[in-house]
């Protein structure tokens, strides 16, 4: 599919000294490379003009093949904690560096997006029809079925008649994977949020929607990228 060019961007790339699931686990090895040079190579490959990284790793070592402009942001460890949301963080970089125009946020921790992901949706973005596109995977449709308690009332999270649907029936479900998300940076200053209902979405197949957080995901990961059905092994 041939995609048209899309204007300079800067990706921005998250990633915290500590993890509840996996300490360290940004720098440890996947397939031969620390974790999150495979999304600093993502970035280059998709076109990216610079990346910035926010993060409280004091020391980070680039990959030697990188011509990708690097600039590193510390992060204060009010803003690296196990809990911390990703809009304070994206604001304490907007904050303190000069980023402007199309931003793509890339978890260090979805390592099996590729290039193409990032640019199906760079190119969704730069129609103008959302503020926001990112990438999500199918999900089981049972949860429309699903509702939410207040006190006693129970409030369906579809509409009440799904709840008592058959499951073929129900519509297709999707959930947002943490791999890309494109948003311009003006619109996020004066937005405050990531929220909209001017979302649009690039779908990836759930085999390259893992999100590491364990030592499994670790090992899921490595064999898929070692796997000969996997398309980018060479």
């Amino acid at each position: 599919m041939h995609l048209p060019a899309s204007p300079p961007w800067t990706a921005v790339i998250p990633m915290r000294a500590g993890s509840r699931g996996l300490p360290n686990k940004n720098l440890l090895p996947l397939a031969g490379k620390p974790l999150f040079w495979h999304t600093l190579l993502q970035a280059q490959q998709a076109g990216a003009s610079q990346a910035w990284i926010t993060t409280d790793i004091e020391r980070l070592e680039l990959p030697p093949a990188l011509t990708l402009p690097v600039q590193v942001l510390a992060r204060p460890a009010s803003l690296a904690t196990h809990d911390t949301p990703m809009l304070p963080v994206l604001l304490h970089l907007l904050a303190n560096t000069p980023v402007a125009g199309t931003l793509v946020l890339l978890q260090p921790t979805s390592p099996l997006r590729q290039s193409s992901d990032i640019e199906q949706a760079l190119a969704l973005h730069q129609r103008g029809e959302y503020d926001l596109v990112m990438t999500v995977t199918h999900a089981d449709s049972g949860v429309l079925k699903w509702g939410q308690l207040q006190g006693e009332r129970f409030v369906p999270l579809g509409s009440p008649e799904m709840c008592f649907a058959n499951r073929q029936s129900l519509p297709p479900v999707v959930k947002p994977n943490g791999a890309v998300y494109v948003f311009n940076a003006e619109w996020l200053r004066q937005h405050q949020s990531l929220a909209t209902p001017r979302s649009g979405v690039v779908v990836m197949p759930a085999q390259r929607s893992q999100d590491i957080d364990n030592a499994q995901d670790m090992a899921d990961c490595e064999a898929w990228l070692s796997s000969a059905s996997n398309p980018t092994h060479s």
